[in-house]
């Protein structure tokens, strides 16, 4: 019988725990150095390989974390950080980090791949389901929080980026209820 594995670390036919990935927190990171960890988390899209490590974004440590598939410590710490204590320390260098994690879960539990963005308040790269790794991303994720102002000079560069690298924008926007709403964006005109 063939085993599986869901997101929440539980092998199906076996009713047992797998191991969790260990992971070294950084200032802005978390850092992944055990092969078989990084080679079970970048195969389904997290964090970003370089020097034989992998580097999980803070957004991809709150969801690994909070879905049982991550532990993290602090360089020489023989205990775990639950996830307040994470969610704690990233918010002390990204003030967003909420709003980021809360996209970034809600796109996470639709079944989509997401990836980071390109800066200039892009967040994320979006990828159909099954397409990771065979195409590139087709939409960018633009996150707005309700009752926030933003630039209007940000929303057009973040129009101009998506139309140049032939991208669609969708907005996504954290409610104050903490739901997220999505409005695609294909034009914008000023009169």
């Amino acid at each position: 019988m063939k085993s599986t594995q869901t997101e929440k670390g539980i092998d199906t036919s076996q009713g047992t725990e797998r191991k969790r990935a260990q992971a070294v927190l950084t200032e802005k990171t978390t850092v992944v150095s055990e092969q078989d960890d990084i080679d079970a988390l970048s195969s389904r899209g997290y964090g970003k390989a370089e020097n034989a490590q992998l580097k999980l974004s803070a957004h991809e440590t709150l969801f690994l974390v909070d879905r049982g598939l991550l532990d993290v410590k602090k360089k020489k710490a023989k205990k775990n950080l639950g996830f307040q204590k994470v969610l704690q320390h990233f918010r002390a260098s990204d003030e967003n980090v909420w709003v980021k994690y809360l996209i970034y879960r809600d796109l996470r539990s639709r079944g989509y791949v997401v990836r980071d963005g390109f800066g200039l308040g892009l967040d994320f790269r979006l990828y159909e389901r099954g397409e990771y790794g065979k195409d590139v991303a087709e939409y960018i994720i633009y996150g707005i929080q309700e009752g926030k102002a933003v630039l209007m000079g940000e929303l057009i560069n973040a129009v101009k980026h998506a139309q140049s690298s032939k991208k669609k924008l969708v907005l996504a926007v954290l409610n104050r209820r903490g739901e997220v709403v999505y409005y695609s964006l294909s034009q914008l005109t000023m009169r």
